[in-house]
């Protein structure tokens, strides 16, 4: 298979399964209920209507910010990509950028598109400032719950383990990771750490440079 095609290959299987994860976890549980629990691995429903891993800030204007940004930062990383191709760029690095790229439009496609598909979802309440959640199930094509850039992304996976009781510096006894995240976020940020592990055998000097779009626009 070519550089050229498996990246894409690459994009719709990360999509469909972040997508298939969401969709079904937001059809069929309630805000905040736990799915399933095995040992440290567990499978509990919360919406973000900010950052990944949980991380929010301010309300529908920090929304709007965030999903133009996320929208512009999409779209140079699929031009990165593409100038990785032409330039000859390794084929792990490649791989690599092609699950961030896919991991980030499958949060974006959350954020655009989930407020007008759905008919219930964690929204933004002018009165008091601030998010709230819903009551019941949700259901696909049901209605909107809110606009176009107001969906909140689904988030679902807990990785549920602890520090040890003795651990200094006032980690002892708590949770090493509570955030809960998805599938796109696994794989924007499990990719960037293979990046850093293999950076000096799949990266080159070019790949940081503009002079890879110099190169591969000739």
């Amino acid at each position: 298979m070519t550089k050229k095609y498996y990246p894409i290959i690459i994009v719709f299987f990360v999509l469909f399964v972040d997508q298939s994860l969401k969709i079904w976890t937001k059809t069929n549980f309630r805000l905040g209920e736990n799915i399933f629990d095995i040992g440290v691995l567990r499978f509990d429903f919360v919406e973000n209507p900010g950052m990944a891993f949980g991380l929010s800030f301010g309300g529908l204007l920090s929304k709007y910010f965030l999903g133009v940004f996320r929208l512009l930062a999409v779209f140079f990383i699929a031009k990165y990509i593409l100038q990785l191709i032409r330039s000859g760029a390794h084929r792990g690095l490649i791989t690599l950028a092609s699950f961030i790229f896919a991991g980030a439009v499958g949060n974006i496609l959350d954020n655009l598109f989930y407020g007008l598909l759905f008919d219930s979802g964690t929204s933004w309440n002018n009165e008091i400032g601030y998010w709230v959640g819903y009551q019941g199930v949700s259901t696909f094509f049901g209605g909107q719950y809110a606009g176009f850039l107001e969906g909140c992304v689904v988030d679902m996976i807990h990785l549920e383990f602890y520090w040890p009781k003795w651990t200094p510096f006032g980690f002892g006894g708590k949770e090493v990771f509570p955030p809960v995240f998805n599938f796109a976020d696994a794989c924007i940020s499990s990719s960037v750490g293979l990046v850093i592990v293999f950076y000096k055998r799949i990266v080159r000097k070019e790949d940081l440079s503009f002079s890879i779009f110099k190169k591969g626009a000739k």
